[in-house]
């Protein structure tokens, strides 16, 4: 019988194939989807990033890990939709118009899958109307806008300013990130939040949920 803290340490130990040899097995076992995610893949996901942040672990651990863990959730996301297991939230990613870099991007996507998010990758190459589109379509909690040029980084002001424009700004956070973004910029724009890493980007989305749902709170009472 698999032990789902076998595939939280090989998960940790970035080896993609046996973390995904154990996740079939536990399901063929009949193991249950959720205590797999979570005791599973989600733990050995917190494990990494507090190996991270603490200075055990660099980048290319984490990009092991990260790529266990994805290839892992490939195989139980059918199963979850189909159990309707909820996520801590939704999350939209693009990397703005005119910028092509998406190294970056794709790993906080995994990082966020990792921490228990639904995440809707726009890619790369984004222009503001279609994050306004998917803004109206999905009503994520999060926007998160990722740019590597700094020729593109005012297209994430214009990013926000279509928000406001659009009536949108107040129904989601708008997180920002990418090599030549400060969290002096971000605040300048207008951003919710700044994350300099993939795993700081898990830790920060948490933390504008929690903000989000004690304000939704306050403003009911």
């Amino acid at each position: 019988m698999v032990k789902t803290d076998e595939i939280a340490k090989n998960l940790v130990q970035g080896k993609n194939e046996m973390t995904l040899e154990l996740t079939k097995k536990a399901l063929d076992e009949g193991i249950d989807v959720g205590k797999i995610l979570n005791e599973g893949l989600l733990a050995g996901m917190g494990i990494v990033g507090d190996k991270f942040r603490n200075g055990e672990f660099y980048l290319p651990e984490v990009i092991l890990a990260a790529r266990a863990m994805k290839t892992s959730m490939e195989v139980l996301r059918p199963i979850l939709i189909k159990k309707n297991v909820k996520s801590l939230g939704l999350i939209v990613m693009g990397t703005v118009k005119g910028d092509l870099h998406d190294i970056g991007k794709n790993l906080v996507s995994i990082m966020l899958e990792g921490a228990g998010f639904e995440v809707i990758d726009l890619g790369v190459d984004v222009h503001v109307e279609k994050y306004i589109q998917v803004i109206k379509e999905k009503q994520p909690n999060i926007l998160g806008i990722s740019a590597l040029l700094t020729t593109t980084l005012p297209v994430m002001g214009e990013v926000i300013k279509a928000l406001e424009d659009s009536k949108l700004r107040d129904k989601v956070k708008v997180m920002v990130g990418g090599a030549p973004v400060t969290a002096e910029y971000a605040k300048k724009i207008g951003a919710d939040g700044y994350a300099r890493d993939a795993v700081s980007a898990a830790d920060k989305a948490k933390e504008l949920l929690r903000y989000q749902a004690s304000h939704n709170t306050n403003r009911k009472s």
